[in-house]
């Protein structure tokens, strides 16, 4: 499996820079809403957002407006009947006002993507409902009802939520929102909301606070961590039109670091091996070894082969034994036995306090378990690999030799039923190290050592 270098995550340095996502997480039915107390219909809206997908496997919702059972809006992933999920935009009132469902499949979990959705009745019939994805318009389409001349959308009209379905409880999104905008009245274009990077050709996003929200826009930019609907909530908009969101089961954990502007490793829910695979929840940062006794291991969506990086993996619940490990791997394994049987170029941490090489087992340091936090040191320019038992070099420092040329990601693996936590900057826990990098990036229990750094794409594009 190749590095992934994900495509939509603006690097260089300077430019407008997004600070904070907010992580959705199905299984604590995170959402936010707000009652809209508004009967205008609007013939013309934008909405625009990013997102990074978490789980491609299941309906998920991004935006909803729910006026009642059988009159709503809505936006988000269906799944087609090869259960591959496909980006869909409608609106139904008794029959579709309009609906458009994609043809490309969205799977890329490593990536932040823009959608774009422009309503406009006024238009060419053909122009009508436009969507655009990292600023090209989509075309492809397998599904089309396109608006009538004149009709009018309920978008502003009910109960807006975001992360969930109301017609269809259970519908919720697992992955990142950032950069979230409704805008009544006015289709504003793509380029409103992004721009092409001169020097890579990303899309990136730009300063949106300039725009004509309308009424009952809003712009939400998840910088607060509170849980109220206010001005200091999670939900709060910042339009000027303070239409708060109510906060409902998000926490000050789930305020991410990880944006559109600067994307983090996470695992990989997409990467199949082993017998068996983790259950992934909490942005994918959260791997649940929940098949007892089976060969099950997880590994990160991009990773390295020069510079000097830092992470930790704190394990939740783990066998204290030849069970547990973590480590790292070559990103091109396609095998399917576990890292720590006999890889090549797989380096692990024993909860045995042993240390594996390719295979090869050996005596290494203290074991460790449930609680414990497991920093890896990982260094490319100098083939070097060593970790830490909360805070303290194993093996007295000594490092342990890795092969040059690889691209490595991390790794963890179990066989049954532990939970390993990973922290590449965002945890998924709360974390009260307050520790980052010499670049500023990420919240650790233990200070990366002078010259290692957090493992997302500005650190990358700097040192990767």
């Amino acid at each position: 499996m190749p590095i992934i270098i994900p495509a939509n995550s603006a690097s260089a340095a300077g430019g407008f820079n997004v600070a904070n996502s907010l992580r959705f997480n199905s299984g604590s039915s995170d959402k936010l809403n707000r009652s809209t107390g508004v009967t205008t219909t609007n013939t013309k809206f934008t909405l625009s957002f990013w997102l990074k997908l978490c789980d491609i496997s299941n309906f998920q919702s991004i935006f909803q407006t729910y006026k009642a059972s059988n009159e709503r809006f809505e936006c988000g992933f269906n799944l087609d009947n090869s259960n591959q999920p496909r980006f869909v935009v409608q609106e139904y009132t008794g029959s579709y006002i309009f609906r458009k469902i994609f043809t490309r499949l969205s799977r890329d979990v490593a990536a932040w993507t823009n959608y774009v959705i422009k309503f406009d009745s006024s238009e060419a019939e053909a122009n009508r409902l436009r969507v655009y994805i990292n600023g090209i318009e989509e075309t492809a389409t397998d599904t089309v009802n396109l608006p009538s001349s004149g009709a009018s959308s309920i978008i502003s009209v009910g109960t807006q939520n975001i992360g969930y379905s109301q017609s269809e409880d259970g519908q919720y999104f697992n992955g990142y929102l950032a950069e979230f905008v409704l805008v009544e009245a006015t289709d504003y274009a793509p380029t409103d909301f992004g721009e092409f990077d001169e020097d890579s050709g990303i899309w990136k996003p730009i300063d949106v606070s300039g725009l004509t929200f309308g009424t009952n826009g809003f712009y939400l930019e998840f910088k607060q961590s509170g849980t109220g609907t206010n001005a200091s909530g999670m939900g709060a908009d910042t339009s000027g039109n303070t239409h708060h969101f109510a906060v409902n089961n998000l926490t000050a954990v789930d305020q991410s670091t990880d944006t559109c502007t600067n994307n983090f490793a996470t695992w990989n829910s997409l990467f199949r091996r082993g017998t068996a695979t983790p259950a992934f929840s909490n942005g994918n940062l959260t791997s649940n070894f929940d098949n007892g006794g089976a060969n099950e291991f997880a590994l990160t969506t991009f990773g390295v082969t020069t510079g000097k990086w830092y992470a930790e993996v704190k394990w939740v619940s783990a066998h204290g034994n030849g069970a547990t490990a973590t480590g790292i791997l070559d990103m091109a394994y396609t095998g399917t036995a576990d890292p720590n049987n006999a890889v090549t170029n797989a380096f692990g941490y024993f909860g045995s306090g042993t240390k594996n090489v390719s295979g090869s087992a050996s005596s290494y340091g203290a074991s460790y378990g449930a609680g414990d936090i497991i920093s890896l040191l990982i260094n490319c320019d100098d083939n070097e690999l060593i970790f830490q038992k909360n805070g303290t070099s194993q093996a007295s420092g000594a490092a342990i030799d890795i092969i040059a040329g690889v691209t490595y990601g991390i790794f963890t693996s179990d066989y049954g039923s532990k939970v390993a936590e990973l922290n590449t900057g965002s945890p998924p826990y709360s974390e009260s190290g307050g520790n980052s990098d010499g670049n500023g990036y990420g919240n650790f229990k233990t200070a990366p050592p002078s010259g290692y750094f957090a493992l997302n794409t500005k650190n990358l594009a700097e040192y990767g």
